[in-house]
């Protein structure tokens, strides 16, 4: 049977971290090994862990980098084939959400990572809840490098806030970055498909997790993304520019907020232009801002 690892990088989780640590504990299938690596907790996220029965590793805060982190948890876990990452706050949906997604790497033999689907937060207002439809919808799909004329940057879209790999194809590929800011499962993913590997999307496979930003927040997380593709530069050209696929997340929101908010409209117009205005800075920016661990 194959050795599965469920890793959480955790840092002051407060009462939504409990919420995960219940889902976990609810599912059929029982991870071999369940770690949690804590990065400096103040709030008794950690002793929770201890107290589930999980791992914990704790490391300092100024050591956690989302790549470097989850690469360390990696080489903690030699014996396990399969390492599924959660975030924090991503709670599962139902007993079977883990299973699921095992399911979905095991039965496509050339995937080196799955992917589950995120909905939105029960509080999620418009805005938020659009930016979950958009990006993880009702539809399975098997992605390769055949797939980038269709989809540009998408054939590499993932996300470790509820993704499972291959062990042994993930560190073939190269593993995950180091001091990397953010966007550490993309560049995982697009150096799997450029190693002729796939990326397995598992709609069936759900947590539900979302954010509602400040355009601040918003910013931040948009200067990050610019300065990691001004980063990996040669590795994600491979995949065409991501302008495209902006430009259709904007029509689609606008069509989603016109049947829903039209009020909330003007915000998204000025979100969108935050956005894109942050992004490039990053580009050509200096060196990358911390970023929170969970996101």
């Amino acid at each position: 049977m194959t050795s599965v690892a469920l890793i959480v990088p955790v840092k002051n989780g407060g009462p939504r971290w409990r919420m995960v640590i219940t889902s976990i504990l609810a599912q059929r299938l029982r991870p071999q090994r369940t770690l949690v690596v804590d990065s400096g907790s103040t709030d008794g996220s950690d002793e929770a862990a201890k107290a589930a029965g999980f791992e914990v590793r704790a490391i300092a805060p100024e050591r956690f980098d989302h790549g470097g982190t989850r690469q360390m948890a990696v080489g903690m876990v030699p014996e396990c084939e399969i390492v599924i990452f959660l975030t924090q706050d991503a709670v599962l949906e139902g007993p079977e959400a883990l299973e699921q997604l095992v399911w979905a790497i095991r039965t496509h033999p050339r995937a080196g990572v799955a992917y589950g689907r995120q909905l939105p937060r029960t509080e999620a207002g418009p805005i938020e809840r659009h930016a979950r439809l958009f990006n993880y919808s009702e539809q399975n799909a098997e992605k390769s490098l055949e797939d980038i004329r269709r989809l540009g940057i998408k054939t590499a879209f993932t996300s470790n806030s509820f993704a499972a790999y291959r062990r042994e194809v993930l560190l073939r590929a190269g593993g995950f970055p180091q001091n990397c800011v953010m966007g550490e499962d993309m560049i995982a993913a697009a150096r799997i498909l450029l190693q002729g590997g796939t990326v397995v999307y598992a709609a069936q496979a759900r947590v539900i997790h979302s954010h509602g930003f400040t355009m601040a927040e918003e910013a931040l997380r948009y200067y990050g993304i610019g300065r990691m593709h001004a980063q990996q530069q040669p590795l994600l050209a491979r995949f065409q520019s991501p302008a495209s696929e902006g430009a259709r997340f904007v029509r689609s929101e606008l069509a989603f907020l016109s049947r829903h908010a039209p009020w909330r409209i003007p915000e998204a117009l000025l979100r969108t232009i935050t956005k894109y205005s942050a992004y490039h800075w990053g580009k050509w920016s200096g060196p990358a801002p911390v970023m929170e661990q969970a996101y």
